[in-house]
């Protein structure tokens, strides 16, 4: 088979994304930036959890904000997705709120998840998965009508360290169960 050019643009966007990814939860975890193994107790590592996930939220936000705001002004879209087929730019705009969506429910559970189970010491890791999401939302925002190649980076960016810190959790459960 073989690869399109589309296809070498995404490979090639989403292997940065990785890369970012890797260097980005890497970074939290073995130079704690942010000091956080100083926090004791559950309430440091909430609060830790509350801020990373404001950035994500914040682009859910935008993307309802987006789309309610074009189907105001919108004469064939006022009445919604599911009263109306929907413009082109009404279709976007839902995809975007969509995929942002699922993002950010992947990334909630994963910050959740990490906060309130690895070590203090590791915590920074969330915060600086938070920034990355929104840089690749960001990323993904201004690439999307472009086609995959230019989204591809803002996608991958905004999955793969969420991706990333459930493995990393998964193992270091799974170790901590067996030693």
């Amino acid at each position: 088979m073989k690869i399109s050019q589309k296809q070498v643009g995404v490979f090639k966007g989403m292997a940065t994304a990785m890369l970012v990814s890797l260097l980005t939860v890497t970074l939290g975890i073995m130079t704690d930036p942010f000091h956080f193994h100083k926090l004791e107790g559950l309430e440091g590592k909430l609060e830790v959890l509350g801020l990373s996930i404001i950035l994500p939220t914040l682009f859910l936000t935008a993307s309802i904000g987006r789309l309610a705001k074009f189907r105001f002004f919108s004469p064939e879209d006022i009445d919604g997705s599911g009263l109306t087929k929907g413009s082109e730019k009404a279709i976007i705009l839902q995809s975007l709120l969509q995929n942002t969506l699922e993002q950010l429910v992947i990334a909630v559970g994963a910050y959740t998840a990490w906060c309130l189970v690895m070590p203090a010491a590791w915590l920074s890791a969330v915060p600086l998965c938070s920034l990355a999401f929104a840089i690749g939302r960001l990323s993904f925002y201004t690439g999307y009508q472009k086609g995959a190649p230019s989204r591809a980076f803002g996608f991958a960016l905004t999955f793969y360290p969420t991706a990333l810190l459930l493995l990393l959790l998964v193992f270091y459960q799974i170790e901590k169960f067996i030693t």
